[in-house]
């Protein structure tokens, strides 16, 4: 099936403005972005940004980008008005959101989240993690996936039933943190964005939770690591580190 990768982008980042463009190991930070989400190999990846700046870069390294309104309310509305410019034909019939503060993303779970569609009943695919750091149970900056597995005997795959900045679930066992990489089958995208926010959505500041109390069906991959998201000065010097110490070796 059909796959087109984009890459939401916008400078008015409250903790961190302009990180879009936040000079990493000697290129932007979207640029690396756009290189990890190439080397998944899944089809064709482009940014959707409402800044002339990024676009710029973007096109500077040889990437695809295309420019989108401003005033969107999240990341899916301005990947679904990317979509429609850039497949007027409705040829792509799965759509992934590698979200653009991710420069550390390893390529090979982007390539499991995609895979996770080749379930017919599947809507939305996602990715969690096992929380290992105690902090982080009770952090609500945290998002927590809660779901029943999937497959005889397996645990690597689970129906997601619901998110939270909560701890939960309570009692014994693992918590997930959620991990916000996205892929969409095109019918659940289109629906999606012209639904209005949810109760719980607005209840718990998390916009996954409008696909599931419409009654979409979302699995999550579990992956071994989550991915550094860039969202402070600290974690953009981590995200430097790491890419300097990959570049130094040659990587």
């Amino acid at each position: 099936m059909s796959v087109l990768v984009l890459i939401p982008a916008r400078m008015a980042s409250t903790r961190l403005p302009g990180k879009p463009l936040a000079d990493i190991a000697g290129a932007p930070m979207i640029v690396h972005v756009l290189r990890r989400a190439a080397e998944a190999q899944v089809g064709p990846v482009a940014v959707a940004t409402d800044s002339p700046d990024i676009l710029a870069a973007v096109e500077t390294a040889g990437g695809r980008a295309i420019l989108t309104r401003g005033d969107h309310a999240s990341g899916s509305d301005r990947i679904f008005e990317a979509l429609e410019m850039l497949d007027p034909g409705r040829r792509v019939e799965r759509i992934v959101n590698v979200q653009g503060d991710l420069p550390t993303i390893d390529p090979a779970i982007i390539r499991t989240a995609v895979s996770l569609l080749d379930d017919p009943q599947v809507d939305l695919g996602t990715l969690g993690a096992v929380i290992r750091r105690a902090e982080e149970k009770t952090d609500p900056n945290v998002v927590k996936l809660i779901g029943t597995p999937q497959g005889a005997g397996s645990s690597a795959r689970l129906r997601a039933l619901y998110f939270t900045r909560a701890t939960a679930p309570s009692g014994e066992g693992d918590l997930i943190h959620h991990i916000g990489l996205y892929v969409w089958r095109r019918p659940a995208l289109e629906r999606f964005v012209q639904l209005p926010p949810s109760p719980l959505e607005i209840r718990e500041r998390l916009e996954q939770l409008r696909a599931l109390e419409a009654g979409m069906r979302i699995h999550a991959a579990l992956v071994d690591d989550v991915p550094l998201g860039v969202d402070t000065g600290h974690d953009l010097e981590r995200a430097r580190a790491i890419l300097e110490a990959r570049a130094a070796k040659g990587v």
